[in-house]
């Protein structure tokens, strides 16, 4: 089974992306996106392989997807690395076409974000995995052109949705607790993980304002 709670999404192509996923994976995240946009396929490939032993080695149970690249993905998995699956975007290669490459074992993620698109992904509940839903606000990461959903524009994606919804988009240590009770399985981050002193203390800390907020909300 795979912990949605803390997942990170990487950003560099250096040591200190390699670093800062180990630690992340120490301090409890159950999955780490690979991503890296400048970079041609084997400099991505490398990243990936990189990370993937890095995390293995430092939490054999957390899972590393790439981002986008199916084909890399495939790659590293045939040379061995430790890697799970892929997240795909909207505009990438179908999941159904990913889900035939990386075989039955493998991790699919989906990007959404609007009611409309998490409705659709639900005929594809035997294909994908997950859902990451965002912005939760605007983000200097990634322009979406989709609306920010807020904590409460989570609510409805979770009622409508089969797969688990994770809230990606700028989401701080301070709103894993609210977002919490509206029912995602978990929480993506990227430069607050990436860039914080202790990554490994930050990621335990976010997995405690998860259950704080899931208790909550049963209470």
């Amino acid at each position: 089974m795979t912990d949605w709670r803390m997942y990170l999404v990487t950003s560099g192509n250096d040591r200190r992306t390699v670093e800062v996923a180990a630690a992340a994976a120490r301090g409890g995240a159950g999955v780490v996106q690979v991503r890296h946009k400048q970079g041609d396929d084997r400099e991505l490939l490398a990243l990936v392989t990189a990370v993937a032993a890095a995390v293995e080695r430092a939490n054999p149970d957390t899972r590393v997807v790439v981002d986008d690249a199916t084909d890399v993905a495939w790659a590293a998995r045939r040379a061995g690395a430790a890697v799970h699956g892929v997240h795909l975007g909207q505009d990438d290669l179908p999941v159904e076409a990913a889900r035939q490459i990386l075989g039955p074992d493998a991790l699919v993620g989906l990007t959404t974000g609007t009611l409309e698109l998490v409705q659709r992904a639900q005929q594809q509940a035997g294909v994908v995995d997950y859902l990451g839903a965002g912005p939760f606000r605007p983000t200097p990461t990634k322009d979406s052109g989709r609306a920010p959903l807020g904590v409460e524009g989570y609510r409805p994606l979770v009622q409508a949705s089969r797969i688990p919804v994770l809230a990606i988009g700028d989401v701080t240590p301070a709103d894993v607790e609210a977002l919490a009770g509206t029912g995602i399985a978990g929480v993506c981050m990227v430069r607050h993980v990436m860039q914080a002193a202790d990554p490994e203390a930050l990621v335990r800390g976010v997995l405690a304002g998860y259950e704080r907020g899931r208790l909550a909300a049963q209470t």
